[in-house]
């Protein structure tokens, strides 16, 4: 496992599929699918680079080959610092956190950009959206871009799921919220940048309501590997009788209170990030101050005994707007080698391995990522 961020990264193996007629742009990185239909170009990245980060941005991108809004509140919240790894800070759009009412529950998100397409970054589980702070400034510079925080989650209220009285943390719930969000607060269609658990919000939300969606940019999306139907039959009644010792006795809240410390999230996100010296003392409190929160433990239990509801391979049929999926080609919790299998859905234009990355691509490689966003927004705006 690398420990020195400024390692140089391997050439990206990729081919880009030609299923729906659109060319590469100059800036795009390119997908890794078979090696019958490979074609090889040079990634020339688009956005300037920082003098902080530029020695170790430009050996990556060199050695890459590749194939409006509501009313504002300001809250007292602060922003995380947002350091950018491809632009200049004094060129750097003002990064803005602010709160949104969604049926009487808060609702934070950060936002930054005033003109261009509308972006929504949306984070996975146990994430929120500081997670997104090397890419909002950046892709602010031409874009317009909000990053949530899901219900839940991060800042946004959490709602004890045991008073609501059903099933209330679902990917039908987030991507309501989403929807309604860019109905409320963008005022106009956009598209969804997403990881992990947040690429099932995204492709549900535009399953359910096509119109507001303009593209998915998949990174590492979650496979879901823990869902009922993806287990052997004899080992089912297992699952469901664990759950509900989680659920309903104090052992779930015992294992919370193991997870939710300083030590125990920096090994989690060792574990899932490829470059461990990404995974600083910084990140660590951004993932882990919102967790202690009220009602935090309470929805961590309610997510990992979450079993049903939909797999990416039920929601990509279901989407009508261009899809690209990106894989750290190091993720642990979700091989790349299961993650080539959505390069066959026809909404698929592209599948891009990102090497020596691990699960978090956008935080641990922010400089791969962001040209990759802004080519896929180009293509499709």
């Amino acid at each position: 496992m690398a420990t020195s961020g400024a390692a140089a990264r391997p050439p990206v193996a990729t081919t880009l599929s030609a299923r729906r007629g659109t060319a590469p742009s100059a800036t795009a990185a390119a997908a890794s699918c078979p090696a019958s239909s490979a074609r090889r170009t040079t990634w020339r990245p688009r956005a300037r680079l920082s003098s902080g980060n530029a020695a170790r941005a430009r050996a990556r991108l060199l050695r890459v080959e590749a194939s409006s809004m509501a009313d504002p509140v300001e809250e007292s919240l602060p922003a995380a610092p947002h350091t950018a790894t491809d632009a200049p800070l004094e060129t750097q759009p003002q990064v803005r956190t602010s709160m949104w009412n969604w049926k009487g529950y808060n609702i934070r998100y950060q936002y930054a950009g005033t003109s261009g397409p509308a972006l929504v970054l949306i984070h996975g589980f146990g994430a929120n959206s500081d997670h997104w702070r090397k890419n909002i400034p950046v892709l602010a510079l031409k874009n317009r871009v909000y990053a949530i925080d899901l219900i839940g989650y991060g800042y946004s209220d959490k709602p004890n799921p045991r008073e609501l009285g059903e099933s209330f943390y679902t990917f039908e719930t987030w991507g309501e919220q989403l929807n309604t969000f860019c109905a409320e607060v963008i005022k106009s269609e956009a598209f969804f940048i997403c990881n992990s658990i947040g690429g099932l919000v995204g492709l549900q939300a535009a399953a359910m309501e096509p119109q507001k969606c303009k593209g998915i940019f998949l990174l590492n999306i979650s496979l879901r590997m823990l869902h009922i139907s993806k287990q052997p039959w004899f080992g089912r009644p297992f699952i469901k009788s664990f759950q509900s010792l989680l659920r309903n006795t104090v052992i779930g809240k015992l294992f919370f209170s193991a997870v939710a410390t300083p030590e125990s999230v920096k090994n989690i996100l060792c574990q899932c990030y490829h470059d461990t010296s990404a995974v600083t003392d910084e990140l660590v409190q951004f993932i882990l101050q919102p967790g202690l929160d009220p009602g935090a433990v309470d929805v961590f239990l309610e997510f990992i005994c979450y079993s049903g509801g939909p797999l990416p391979e039920e929601l990509l049929p279901r989407v009508k707007c261009p899809v690209l999926v990106a894989w750290g080609e190091k993720d642990p919790w979700e091989p790349v080698e299961l993650g080539r299998a959505y390069a066959s859905f026809d909404t698929v234009e592209d599948f891009v391995v990102l090497p020596n990355v691990g699960h978090c691509p956008q935080d641990e490689a922010p400089d791969l990522v962001n040209p990759l966003v802004e080519s896929f927004v180009t293509r499709h705006s």
